[in-house]
Formats: structure tokens, sequence, C-alpha cells
């Protein structure tokens, strides 16, 4: 999924614009901008980035222009977070 300004994202599945088969599938949603090579700042919570730890989920079952994923940040608030250099 690919996330737009004001809220709005492509949800895509292999390749950019394919959009999702039918079914119930687990979600991820990351929201990070970075903002040097050693730091970024968390839109959303960091649970949300995997679909194991999430707790999310969709059903898709025919082409929507309408899905809604509410997020919550359970009394937090976007953060910058410092990450070690890959590989120092």
């Amino acid at each position: 999924m690919s996330l737009r300004l004001g809220g709005r994202f492509t949800l895509t599945t292999f390749e950019n614009q394919d959009g999702s088969v039918t079914g119930t599938h687990a979600v991820s949603v990351t929201a990070v901008e970075p903002l040097t090579q050693t730091t970024q700042r968390w839109h959303a919570p960091k649970k949300y980035a995997d679909p194991r730890t999430s707790g999310l989920t969709a059903t898709i079952d025919g082409p929507t222009d309408s899905l809604v994923i509410e997020l919550t940040w359970d009394g937090g608030k976007p953060f910058i977070e410092h990450v070690q250099g890959g590989g120092e």
C-alpha cells in the first residue's frame, strides 16, 4: 500500500496499481518520514508496520474507493527514532 497526501492510499499486492485479490487480509501500515540518514519520524505507531502485530484486517470483496483503516495512538503521538546505520 502506498500512502498519498490527505490520508489517501493505493492498495497494492505485488506491483504498483495492481490492487488486491478478494478476501480478508492482514494489514500493515507504515508511515515513516526519513529526516536524515540516522533519524526518521513515525507518523503511525510502529505496531502497525507488521501485519503480525497490527491487529488490522481488511475484507476486499470487489473494487472500492472507500476502504477505511482506523489507526489509534493509544495516548502516544508521532515521534522521532534514531536508527543505526547499516553494517556499522
